[in-house]
C-alpha cells in the first residue's frame, strides 16, 4: 500500500502514513484530504478516492524536535544523488575523513560517493590526493528531512515541503 504525508493544521510536515491510515482520519473528520493520490478505494456502497496529502483539523504540538538521522538514504538526499567528488551517480558512502584515521561517522564526515571515487581514495585523506569537496557537508535542516531523510518521498508532496528545507534536496 502506498504512503501519504501528513501535514499538521499550520501545513508543516509531521510524518508519512499508510493510505489507510490517512482514509480513517480523513472519514473520522480528524483530517482533511488536501491531495488525491489517484488510486481509488471500491467497496459495496460505491468508491472512495485514497489521499496522497492530509492536513489535520487540530493543531499537534511537538514537544521535541529529533536530529535527522544519519542514513544511506538521508545522505544520498543531502548531496543530490551524486558523487561529491567527481558528479557522477553515488553509490556508496564515504567518510572524507577515514575512520581508520580518527573520523567520526556523522553528518560532517559522511558523503555520497560513486565506487570509482570511493576506491580510488580508499583509505587516504583528500590532501594526499589532492581532491576537493563540490561542497562542505552538513547536517540537513528544517522539518521536512524527517520525510526526505526516509527516501520514499512523492512528488506531488514536494510543494508541502519546500517551505520547510526541501530546496536543498531537489536542486
Amino acid at each position: 500500500m502506498s504512503r501519504s504525508l501528513v501535514l499538521n493544521a499550520t501545513y508543516e510536515p509531521l510524518g508519512v502514513v499508510t493510505e489507510r491510515r490517512a482514509l480513517l482520519l480523513v472519514l473520522n473528520s480528524r483530517a482533511t484530504m488536501v491531495e488525491a493520490s489517484g488510486s481509488i478505494l471500491h467497496f459495496s456502497q460505491g468508491q472512495i478516492e485514497l489521499p496522497s496529502v492530509i492536513r489535520l483539523n487540530k493543531f499537534v504540538k511537538i514537544p521535541y524536535r529529533h536530529a535527522v538521522p544519519l542514513s544511506r538514504r538521508a545522505i544520498f538526499a543531502r548531496d543530490g544523488g551524486r558523487c561529491v567528488y567527481c558528479s557522477a551517480p553515488a553509490t556508496s558512502i564515504d567518510h572524507v575523513i577515514p575512520r581508520s584515521r580518527g573520523g567520526g561517522h556523522n553528518w560532517e564526515n559522511v558523503v555520497s560517493a560513486c565506487h570509482k571515487c570511493n576506491h580510488l581514495k580508499a583509505d587516504k585523506p583528500l590532501k594526499e590526493l589532492g581532491w576537493r569537496l563540490r561542497s562542505l557537508p552538513r547536517e540537513p535542516v528544517g522539518a521536512a528531512w524527517r520525510i526526505l531523510g526516509t527516501g520514499r518521498t512523492d512528488t506531488r508532496w514536494l510543494p508541502y515541503l519546500a517551505p520547510f528545507g526541501v530546496a536543498a534536496a531537489t536542486a
